[in-house]
This record gives C-alpha cells, sequence and structure tokens, in this order.
C-alpha cells in the first residue's frame, strides 16, 4: 500500500452511464480460505481506488459473535464503507438467494456513487449465486460444487437428507443425476454474468495457515470468545440454522452444559444469571470443581482448531473447483510469507501491489473473466504444489491428513476401535489354537 496516497478517480465503465456504452459493470470479488486476509486486502484496495465492501461471509452476515465470526472491527475498517456485516438477525436462514437479493441492490447503489463495489468473503455459494445468472432453488441453498455442506452432526444429517427427499419429489431425478445435468452445465458459470468480474484468491500454503488459525482461536479466546458464548447458549440447540451454524458454537456445548450447570447449582447461586457468569468466569472457574471444567474446556478448544483446518481445506478445494470446472479466471496473490512473518513489507508487495495492478488492468479491459489456458499459472500452481500433504492411513478408522495423526491416535474412537480389533484378533488365534489342538 502507498502510504496516504489519493485513491484513483476511475470511474466504473460499467457503471450504467453513456460513457460506459453499456458494458456490463465491473465488479471486483476477493475470495479465498479463512485466515488469509481477504478483508484486510479489501481495504487496503481502498487506498488506491474508490472502494465499498459487500460482505459475503454467510457468518459475519449476521449480528452478534463478532469475535468469533472475525468481523472487522470499525476502527480498523479505516474509513471504508461495509455492507452486510452483521445486519441480519442470527435466528432467520440468510441463504444463497436472500444474500443475491439484498446484496444485487447495493451494489448497484456502490455503482451509482461512482464507486467500485468489492464482495470480499470465503462462502462461494454466496459469490456464485451472486455472479452466476442460474440460481438454484432454495432446496439447494446449501449445496456448493455439489456437496451439501460438511458440517458434521446427526441433526445436519437429518437436514441434508429432507433436501435430498425434496430435490427429488420436485425433479423425480436422483441428486447425483441432477447435481451433474443442472449443476456442471450452470451453477456458478459466469460468461452470461449481469457482471464483468475481477476474481483474486489470497492463499497462503496449508501449513502457514494452519499455524495462524489456530493461533487466531487462541487470541478469540483471550479476547472474550466465552463470554459470546454466554450470551447465546441455549441447551440443544438448532445447529442447522442461522449464527449457530458457524464453527466453534457446536463445539463449546458440552463445556457450557456442565459450566452454567454448576454455576448455577454452586453455593453462588446468583452466577446463573448469564451477565453474572460473564462478568466473573475467572472467579467462577476458581471457586468450583475444575477438573471436568478444564479437559472440557480444553477439549473443546482442539475441536474448535481442528474444524477451523478442515475448513480452510474445502474452503480451498472449492476455490479450484470453480476455476476447473466453471472456468472462473481467478488471479491468485500469494500471502504465505506476509502471514508466517507478520511482515508488512511482504504484505504490500506479494499480495497488495500484485492486486492493485490486476485491478487496474481489469479497468483497463486487459484482463478477460475468461481464463487464457495458455497463461501462466503462477502462484496457484505453487500454492497447490506447498499444500500436497501426505495422508497416514489408520486400518481401524478412516485415512486421515498428517496434522491429524497424533491427535487421532489419542482419540477415544480410535482406542476402542483399536481395543475391538485385538479382541478379535485374539479371539480369532485362540480359535485357530483350539483347532491344531484338535
Amino acid at each position: 500500500m502507498d502510504g496516504g496516497a489519493a485513491p484513483e478517480r476511475t470511474s466504473n465503465p460499467g457503471d450504467g452511464s453513456p460513457a460506459s456504452g453499456g458494458l456490463k459493470p465491473k465488479v471486483v470479488v476477493v475470495m479465498g480460505p479463512t485466515g488469509s486476509s481477504k478483508s484486510r486486502l479489501a481495504i487496503d484496495l481502498a487506498s488506491h481506488f474508490p472502494v465499498e465492501v459487500v460482505n459475503a461471509d454467510s457468518m459475519q452476515v449476521y449480528r452478534g459473535l463478532d469475535v468469533l465470526t472475525n468481523k472487522v472491527p470499525l476502527d480498523q475498517q479505516q474509513g471504508v464503507p461495509h455492507h452486510l456485516l452483521g445486519t441480519v438477525s442470527p435466528n432467520v436462514e440468510f441463504t444463497a438467494k436472500a444474500f443475491r437479493n439484498a446484496a444485487a441492490p447495493l451494489i448497484d447503489e456502490i455503482l451509482s456513487r461512482n464507486k467500485l463495489p468489492v464482495i470480499v468473503g470465503g462462502t462461494n455459494y454466496y459469490i456464485q449465486a451472486l455472479v452466476s445468472p442460474f440460481l438454484l432453488d432454495d432446496s439447494m441453498d446449501h449445496m456448493d460444487d455439489g456437496h451439501l455442506d460438511e458440517t458434521p452432526g446427526d441433526e445436519h444429517d437429518d437436514c441434508r437428507v429432507n433436501q435430498y427427499l425434496n430435490l427429488y419429489a420436485q425433479s423425480g431425478l436422483l441428486p447425483s443425476e441432477l447435481f451433474k445435468s443442472r449443476t456442471l452445465e450452470n451453477w456458478g458459470r459466469v460468461e452470461n454474468s449481469k457482471y464483468d468480474c475481477c476474481f483474486i484468491c489470497v492463499d497462503a500454503c496449508l501449513p502457514v495457515l494452519d499455524q495462524y488459525v489456530e493461533q487466531r482461536v487462541d487470541c478469540m479466546m483471550e479476547a472474550g470468545l466465552l463470554n459470546e458464548f454466554c450470551d447465546i447458549y441455549r441447551p440443544n440447540s438448532n445447529y442447522t440454522q442461522g449464527l449457530c451454524q458457524a464453527i466453534g458454537v457446536r463445539e463449546f456445548e458440552d463445556f457450557l452444559q456442565v459450566y452454567i450447570g454448576d454455576a448455577g447449582n454452586s453455593e453462588t447461586s446468583s452466577f446463573h444469571d448469564k451477565s453474572m457468569l460473564k462478568e466473573n468466569i475467572g472467579l467462577i472457574l476458581a471457586s468450583l470443581p475444575t477438573n471436568k471444567l478444564e479437559v472440557l474446556l480444553r477439549e473443546a478448544v482442539d475441536k474448535f482448531k481442528l474444524n477451523t483446518r478442515r475448513l480452510v481445506r474445502r474452503q480451498k478445494r472449492r476455490i479450484r473447483r470453480l476455476q476447473t470446472l466453471f472456468g472462473w479466471n481467478i488471479h491468485y496473490v500469494d500471502a504465505t510469507e506476509a502471514i508466517s512473518c507478520r511482515s508488512e513489507d511482504s504484505w504490500i508487495k506479494q499480495v497488495v501491489q500484485p492486486s492493485v495492478q490486476c485491478v487496474r488492468s481489469f479497468y483497463e479491459e486487459r484482463v478477460s473473466i475468461v481464463p487464457d489456458d495458455e497463461a501462466p499459472k503462477g502462484s496457484a500452481t505453487n500454492l497447490l504444489q506447498r499444500d500436497l500433504w501426505t495422508q497416514y492411513i489408520c486400518k481401524v478408522s478412516k485415512s486421515l491428513e498428517s496434522h491429524e495423526w497424533e491427535q487421532h491416535k489419542q482419540g477415544r474412537a480410535h482406542r476402542k476401535r483399536s481395543a475391538r480389533l485385538r479382541k478379535s484378533l485374539n479371539q480369532g488365534l485362540v480359535t485357530v489354537a483350539e483347532q491344531q489342538q484338535r
């Protein structure tokens, strides 16, 4: 970022004005996995272009859980207008269709002010719904690149089954056939979009992102994450709707059940009030038999980190599919060094400056939404090569990524399966020995 440089007053060639010649309005989309600093780049672009940001993160659209969802605080937005950030009721289901219907008028307003709309977020089905001319019906809103969301849990499995049944009832086709026929041909393609889009993906290699998101979870805990959970905690919440879908909420349920229950049943019964629970977390943890609480809290934090790492991988895969299946011309910028070294200089040189150049070229019509097959892949190829990781195959469970292996071996499920396997083998050996003795 050129410190203090005035934003370029570049008019949008497709803003609908006579000078635009009826061209499509130009929109920049900043995407990437969680922890890659997408929001930071969007704000830095405002030092070079007259930017307004439209949030496309499916959890940041909701009011509440600002720490958990990592919303950019107002004092860090540097005066850049942000739309759809913490504006939706946490109890409603904000579908891809709802996002498109809310974002499209906002983009028109931004363009009418001769500003550059920058769509920022890691929720790819939101972005697809906005820029693709084909929108799936409500029963398919959670499908992302041919797959429903992968959040674990029986409630979500029930939701998935119901969605599949609805698809079959409406179309008479199996979901796999419907995905193949409708999705690959239409869902996500941008050639006929109402917008001319410049896609920028902020990315980093997996080991660096893994370390960063784990450190971010620790920072969230220090910033009062437990207080946020106390605000929204309800026993037996529905984790398939609204803000409760956010990674981190379900992971802390076991801890909160014991924490709030024990606090309410303790001698300090006034702590049962949630405001008192929040104000006296340290005192409560010190005054209760905390062995169980400490174990549950540690397990919750570990699950939160694990599921966040898994989210990073899903997002990376889905962005690559947007490129390979739907022909999106995605321009990658590598934030690995900037994130790992926390280097402002690396961030400017390796992320901000290439992005500014890309956006400027986009305005000058040197960048197309249709990829050039002969163009070098650059950062995308390097990141993909660095993201290749060793897989460990667990004979009693399933294949695992290397970073999960040690944790998996210590897990209760693995130990139980191992014990059953040893018991089965021992019984088999006894049977063979008995047969030989006969």
